[in-house]
C-alpha cells in the first residue's frame, strides 16, 4: 500500500494524495505488479490506517472543492531517505528482488538515475544503514547479476506494504560498488521468496477471517 502511494506521488503528481478508491485501484493494477492482488476496500483501509498510526502515512481531509478523503505516505520523512532512494524501495516492494539493471529501467519514471552505477551506489547506500533497507539476495537461474530485495518488514520500523513482498541489501561506504554482506548472515533469495510466500498466504487468512466475522455478525 505503502509503494503504490510513493508510485502515484513520483509518477502521476496531479492525482496525488490519493483517494481510497484510488489506493485500491493502484494496489490491485495488474501492470507493474508481483504478485497481481485483489485487495478490498476494508483491507486496504484498515493497511492505510495502522500506517499512519506508525507515521508513515498521513489523512488528508476534504478542502479546496474536495470531498473525499485523501492518503499520503511519509515514507521518505520518516526513513531519511531521498527521491532517489524512495524510488527503488517503491519498485522493490511493488515488484519483489530485481537486478540494477532492471530496476533502472523500471524506475525511470519516478527519479533520475544516471546509469546502473548509480544505482548500486544508491542499493549500497540503503545496505550500508544501521537497519539495512536492501539485501542482496542472489542470481536468480538464467541471470548474470545479483537482485536486491526490501527488507523494510525486517527493520525495527516495521512497513504494511500492502502491495509488496520482498527485502533489500546493505550497504559500506564508498560510492560504486555495491557492498555484498557476509555470506552466513546474509539471507539466501529461498528464504526471501519463503518470506513472500508466508505474507500473501497471511493476507489470505486475514481477508477470510474478516468475512467469517462479518458472516457471524462480529
Amino acid at each position: 500500500m505503502l509503494a503504490c502511494l510513493v508510485e502515484k506521488e513520483l509518477t502521476t503528481p496531479q492525482q496525488y494524495p490519493l483517494t481510497l478508491n484510488a489506493l485500491v485501484a493502484a494496489c490491485n493494477q495488474t501492470s507493474n505488479r508481483d504478485p497481481v492482488v485483489a485487495y478490498d476496500e476494508r483491507t486496504v483501509e484498515q493497511a492505510v490506517v495502522r500506517a499512519k498510526e506508525r507515521g508513515l502515512a498521513r489523512f488528508i481531509h476534504p478542502s479546496h472543492g474536495r470531498s473525499a478523503l485523501r492518503y499520503r505516505h511519509e515514507l521518505a520523512e520518516h526513513l531519511g531517505i531521498d527521491r532517489r532512494q524512495l524510488a527503488l524501495l517503491a519498485v522493490l516492494m511493488l515488484r519483489g528482488p530485481q537486478t540494477p539493471g532492471e530496476l533502472r529501467s523500471r524506475t525511470e519514471r519516478m527519479a533520475e538515475l544516471d546509469g546502473i552505477g548509480e544505482v548500486e551506489a544508491e542499493l549500497s547506500a540503503l545496505a550500508g544503514r544501521e537497519e539495512p533497507l536492501v539485501l542482496r539476495v542472489g542470481r536468480a537461474p538464467g541471470q548474470k547479476e545479483d537482485r536486491f530485495a526490501h527488507c523494510l518488514a525486517l527493520a525495527s520500523t516495521s512497513v504494511p506494504a500492502a502491495s509488496a513482498p520482498d527485502v533489500v541489501s546493505p550497504e559500506p561506504g564508498g560510492a560504486g560498488a555495491v557492498a555484498e554482506p557476509a555470506r552466513a548472515e546474509a539471507p539466501t533469495s529461498d528464504v526471501v521468496e519463503e518470506l513472500a510466500s508466508l505474507r500473501r498466504e497471511l493476507g489470505v487468512l486475514r481477508r477470510e477471517l474478516d468475512e467469517l466475522r462479518a458472516q457471524l455478525g462480529g
